[in-house]
């Protein structure tokens, strides 16, 4: 029997440090019986995507990132819209899709899930030119992705820190919003664009969203008075942030949005400028992926 093509893409710089053993783990708990498999190390910033447009063309069957949200992206750009499948095994700091599908945050029991082989097709999402797998957000969301990716220690409470320093400072935007052509003008903290209920760390900022549904959950949170800051962590860390007042939660499958100035968007942890023009569309059932 033919064994399956399978490429483990490590990012050796990732989240807080567990990706530095998963090679010796790989080694010895993948199913070699069912898997022929190479493991590479990425070097910079899309170097996955390049690898994985290779592993295209050498007849690789899975391709599996081996990082966080970022990572997944970079494989995704390549792999989307054919039927290679992605594998996750989740050594990021937030986690946010390896959350949302239940894919388990131990290392070894991740690599058990991708013994088992078992796919289904997810929605991925294009925000301008960028394809992204979890969520996207401007606003106060894009700023922090902006001050985190210069921080050099990783991990929850790096970022806490960082929301707590900035969050004082930072002042609503106003924002005019066509969502499926519906106009709406809004003063908030952060736009979110939701493919997945997860914000990473196990936040939802999306409750209801889901990840095979051909919809966007687009997520408009207005600015708490620092008195109802606890409140709004606790309903993040319970899934019941659409109970407060301040978020408005519309599904879409097509949303425009117009800034007055061109400013960082946060693309599945990236931090990417985009114009005063953004534009969110979803791509139903476009990537194959591994879940338990």
């Amino acid at each position: 029997m033919k064994k399956i093509k399978i490429l483990f893409i490590i990012n050796p710089i990732s989240g807080t440090g567990k990706q530095k053993s998963v090679k010796a783990l790989i080694d010895k708990h993948i199913d070699r019986d069912k898997f022929e498999y190479s493991i590479v190390y990425t070097k910079a910033g899309g170097d996955a995507t390049k690898i994985s447009k290779e592993a295209i063309g050498e007849n690789f069957n899975i391709i599996v990132a081996v990082g966080g949200d970022g990572s997944i992206n970079e494989i995704a750009r390549s792999i989307v819209n054919t039927n290679v499948s992605l594998g996750i095994i989740p050594t990021g700091s937030g986690n946010g899709l390896a959350n949302h599908l239940h894919i388990p945050l131990k290392l070894i029991p991740a690599i058990k899930v991708i013994n088992r082989n078992k796919t289904t097709n997810i929605d991925t999402a294009s925000i301008n030119k960028h394809l992204f797998v979890s969520i996207a957000g401007m606003g106060f969301d894009g700023l922090i992705s902006k001050k985190y990716a210069k921080v050099n220690k990783r991990g929850f409470w790096p970022y806490f820190r960082l929301v707590t320093e900035e969050f004082q400072k930072y002042k609503p935007k106003t924002y005019k919003i066509f969502i499926d052509g519906k106009k709406t003008i809004v003063d908030a903290l952060m736009i979110n664009f939701a493919n997945t209920d997860q914000f990473g760390y196990n936040t939802s900022i999306a409750p209801e969203a889901k990840i095979n549904d051909g919809m966007i959950d687009v997520a408009i949170l207005q600015k708490p008075p620092l008195i109802k800051i606890p409140y709004l962590v606790h309903l993040l860390y319970h899934k019941k942030i659409h109970h407060s007042k301040l978020m408005q939660l519309i599904k879409a499958k097509e949303v425009v949005v117009f800034q007055k100035k061109k400013r960082v968007v946060n693309v599945d942890g990236e931090a990417i400028k985009l114009g005063k023009r953004i534009k969110v569309r979803i791509k139903p059932a476009s990537l194959k992926i591994i879940i338990p």
